[in-house]
């Protein structure tokens, strides 16, 4: 045998076992590695459920996701933390309500004034508290989002277990969405959840409730603030916004019994008038209220401070319905009070 390859076998007999196994294993370029959703029997299950459902070709959708790319950050984003961590009222509020968002808000109003003017006499939504909602999603258009919407929607349904069903259900209305508009489904960006456009809706809200409100003849929620404006009212309004009505009120808790309203849920289910039997106490509240009004208690917590607490009523939890957190709806709601009183944060 050659001396040189003696020494070669003594160099590779030498290596760990283990470092062995993994270069045997590690592919060198394979095209599952190049096309990650090429191949998936899931991915193949709902490209047959698409052509089936809904026409789609199959060689179309084959091509596109071999085009599409896996995003780890989507993945990374999306992912609670594994420590938990206290959640703070405080500086949640000063994320959304400042005042350079006040005063971008204030510009935006005086914009868009018919816009939304008509768009509180059709659908009863205050004009603030649309406002609002579009200065805490992307402050005005500004941050709509980098992620290829494609991209964001794929990797999640078929790599994000914990909430694939959902994000298939997105992904579906995307490109039924995109079809519609005679879009490139690769031409949109979003967020790293697949939202869309200045009010950030979700491809399944885009095609429900989405509206084309400043007559260009298609809805366009990417580059028109009017249809945002009435596509956010919109949405309000078929989720339950009463015209008129409040939202919520500050109150006072004591003792342990308070608990049980807030383990009900955000949904209002308790009567304002049984509120004192929880040792809750209403704050300023309106008169005309009744006392069966259904309401909820909002707790908003501060490491190291009191709690905060409001009384939430049947608007409140429209709010949650944008964004299901209680922090949200009381970030714009805030942001509505200091657009509509030209308050300072």
């Amino acid at each position: 045998m050659p001396l040189a390859l003696i020494a070669l076998l003594a160099v590779l007999s030498a290596l760990p076992s283990t470092q062995l196994s993994a270069r045997e294993r590690k592919p060198v370029s394979t095209a599952s590695h190049a096309h990650p959703y090429s191949g998936r029997s899931d991915v193949a299950q709902f490209i047959s459920d698409m052509v089936e459902r809904h026409g789609f070709s199959r060689d179309e959708l084959q091509v596109l996701f071999r085009k599409a790319n896996h995003q780890p950050s989507v993945i990374k984003a999306i992912t609670p933390p594994t420590e938990v961590q206290a959640r703070s009222w405080q500086n949640y509020r000063a994320t959304f309500v400042n005042a350079s968002r006040i005063e971008a808000g204030q510009q935006f109003r005086v914009r868009h004034a018919a816009a939304l003017a008509r768009a509180v006499e059709e659908f009863g939504v205050p004009e603030e508290i649309i406002v609002a909602i579009i200065g805490v999603e992307t402050v005005y258009g500004r941050n709509m989002g980098n992620y290829r919407v494609i991209d964001a929607l794929v990797t999640l349904a078929f790599d994000y277990p914990r909430r694939a069903d959902y994000f298939r259900t997105e992904l579906e209305n995307y490109l039924l969405f995109t079809r519609e508009a005679g879009m490139d489904a690769f031409s949109i960006k979003g967020s790293y959840a697949g939202a869309i456009g200045i009010p950030q809706f979700m491809p399944g809200s885009y095609r429900r409730f989405a509206v084309d409100y400043d007559g260009s003849g298609k809805i366009n929620l990417i580059s028109s603030p009017v249809d945002a404006i009435g596509s956010v009212a919109n949405f309000l309004k078929a989720h339950g916004w009463e015209r008129g009505a409040g939202v919520a009120y500050p109150a006072t808790a004591e003792g342990d019994a308070w608990r049980k309203i807030t383990e009900a849920g955000i949904k209002p289910a308790h009567r304002l008038g049984d509120l004192p039997a929880f040792g809750v106490t209403a704050v300023d509240l309106p008169n005309g209220l009744a006392p069966d009004t259904l309401c909820t208690l909002v707790e908003l917590e501060t490491p190291g401070q009191a709690m905060e607490f409001h009384i939430g009523l049947g608007n409140f939890f429209t709010l949650t319905r944008y964004n299901r957190s209680s922090f949200y709806a009381m970030a714009v709601l805030d942001l509505a009070r200091a657009l509509k009183d030209g308050a300072n944060p």
